[in-house]
């Protein structure tokens, strides 16, 4: 999994590609900050602190998430969530056990593949949208 980190001041972007499943929020809501023309593609400099942090907050995957320096992770409840037409959204910590394997996810969010057709499942990589998935 390619993981990178991008910081302004006491605040970092974690973005982790394999959880992306391209919805593009992140790109249509701060294209200051997020253009994937661009190299990096993350620009922390384009917008405040608060802005970059509300921006990733609506990210559905999980893909993008927001750690800061100084401040602490709460217990947060388990909130599942079905997409239309798209992955089941898995929101908080937990466990994942799949193929014999265990991981910890310790993210805002997980995707999880609904429509069977994902590489990299038991995740979701976005091919619900090019298989035309209904449910």
């Amino acid at each position: 999994m390619a993981i990178k980190h991008y910081t302004k001041d006491n605040v970092t972007v974690k973005w982790q590609s394999d959880l992306c499943i391209h919805s593009e929020k992140c790109f249509h809501g701060l294209s200051k900050v997020f253009n994937p023309k661009e190299r990096p593609w993350i620009n922390m400099d384009g917008a405040s602190s608060e802005e970059i942090i509300a921006q990733v907050n609506k990210c559905p995957s999980g893909a993008l998430s927001i750690s800061r320096e100084n401040t602490s992770t709460a217990t947060q409840e388990i909130i599942v969530e079905t997409m239309p037409n798209g992955p089941l959204m898995v929101y908080g910590n937990m466990k994942v056990r799949h193929g014999g394997n265990e991981e910890t996810k310790s993210s805002k969010a997980t995707a999880f593949c609904r429509c069977g057709a994902s590489e990299n499942k038991p995740y979701c990589d976005g091919t619900h949208k090019k298989i035309d998935f209904a449910g």
